[in-house]
């Protein structure tokens, strides 16, 4: 007799795994359970998949509107052909009413920082002008004497464009000089000049022309040198045609004046006429 082939019954008492069954309960108490609505009305928030929280990291790039534009791209901080000064002064002589020189501080093209000092003035120092200058006693305890910045400022700027806002008032405070070819003032300059040639103060003129509110309160030399030299370099080239065009407009003017003036007669032709009546 051949042996006959048996198929094997399925055991119906097959035990599964205690963590699976415990999952398979969840799963069918979490389908059978109605969304609920918080005790305010709102929706419950699901769980983020992966892909949300990659969309949402916390280290992302922010929005370049939203970065601020007077924070420098590089970290060279070299010695540039164009540099820009901003001061801050306190209150000197009896009232406190006369101004010298607390700090003074220079930025490169790129608004990288290559110099900034606090200064010990001469004169005692009546008020320091804290609310404006952001200077304080403390700052002014180890800060070097007036000669050695002057002489430190003098060698930067010297044969370089200096731009700043007033740049007036800081060199009289710094008792120097500079060439007017090599200045570039915002405050003088056409481009930011309103009705009348009415100067504008440059915390107008960086929220006009650059978007960015500066000197809220205790004024920053670094931040205010910084919004003159990126005032220039956004008009760079518009203010460099201007200044060319005003020297050949005074060249052409002083030809004018040259060629109206009357030729001066020599003495001996004056004598000669003389003579001969």
């Amino acid at each position: 007799m051949g042996t006959q082939q048996r198929n094997p019954k399925p055991n119906s008492h097959y035990q599964l795994n205690p963590n699976w069954t415990q999952l398979q309960q969840k799963l069918k108490i979490h389908a059978s359970r109605p969304s609920q609505k918080s005790s305010n009305g709102a929706e419950p928030q699901t769980s983020k998949t992966i892909l949300g929280k990659r969309k949402e990291r916390p280290d992302a790039e922010p929005d370049a509107s939203q970065r601020n534009i007077l924070i420098p791209t590089n970290t060279d901080s070299s010695l540039t052909d164009a540099v820009a000064m901003d001061c801050e002064m306190v209150g000197v002589g009896s009232e406190g009413n006369k101004s010298a020189l607390g700090r003074v501080t220079l930025v490169n093209k790129w608004g990288n920082v290559i110099y900034d000092e606090y200064v010990r003035p001469v004169e005692w120092v009546v008020d320091f002008r804290t609310e404006i200058s952001g200077i304080r006693p403390r700052d002014l305890k180890k800060a070097k004497d007036f000669q050695t910045v002057q002489r430190q400022v003098a060698e930067l700027i010297k044969g370089r464009l200096l731009v700043g806002h007033a740049l007036r008032n800081d060199l009289k405070a710094l008792l120097l000089s500079h060439p007017k070819v090599d200045m570039r003032d915002t405050s003088e300059c056409e481009l930011f000049l309103k009705e009348e040639r009415r100067r504008v103060a440059l915390r107008h003129l960086a929220a006009e022309f650059l978007g960015v509110k500066i000197q809220n309160g205790e004024h920053c030399p670094v931040e205010d040198a910084r919004a003159a030299m990126l005032l220039y370099q956004r008009n760079r080239k518009q203010w460099e045609k201007n200044i060319k065009d005003q020297i050949r407009l005074r060249q052409k003017q002083k030809k004018r004046k040259q060629k109206k003036k009357p030729k001066r007669r020599d003495a001996s032709d004056v004598n000669h006429a003389a003579t001969a009546s």
